[in-house]
This record gives C-alpha cells, sequence and structure tokens, in this order.
C-alpha cells in the first residue's frame, strides 16, 4: 500500500492541462494522483484503463476508504 505523500498539489492530468478537478484519489500500485469520476477529466479511472493498476484510495482530508476496480468494491483497511 502506498502512503499518501505529506502534500498533494493536485491530480497530476489537469495541473498539466490547466483543468480543475472535484476529489482526488491515489493508485495503490504507482502513487499516481488522478481526480475522481465526478471530475471533468476523470484522470483516475483514466489510469485504471491505461494501467490495470486494480485499487485506489481516496486522498481527500479525513477520507480513508479504497476502491478496488475490477470488484467495484469500496474497503476500508484498519489496523488493528
Amino acid at each position: 500500500m502506498v502512503d499518501l505523500p505529506p502534500e498533494v498539489a493536485g491530480c497530476e492530468e489537469c495541473l498539466a492541462l490547466g483543468m480543475r478537478w472535484v476529489h482526488l484519489r491515489m493508485c495503490q500500485t504507482c502513487g499516481h494522483i488522478g481526480c475522481c469520476d465526478n471530475s471533468e477529466g476523470k484522470h483516475a479511472t483514466a489510469h485504471y484503463r491505461d494501467t490495470e493498476h486494480p485499487i485506489i484510495r481516496s486522498a481527500e482530508p479525513g477520507e480513508d476508504w479504497s476502491w478496488c476496480y475490477p470488484d467495484e468494491l469500496m474497503f476500508q483497511i484498519t489496523q488493528e
């Protein structure tokens, strides 16, 4: 599992294209930061389609959920 970086500037593609995003997601395979499906670019899902990296997590403050694209399953990883 990839930990969130201390600071997230924004969606990598949106920043490069001068676009806006709604919420951010982080790929748990490579750490790519992309925007959610409510954003115009839908770059997190596009990253999954391009790479088949299966799991993202929310990169929003206070959120600790993840999403598995192949299984269409939301989950939380808890520490015991």
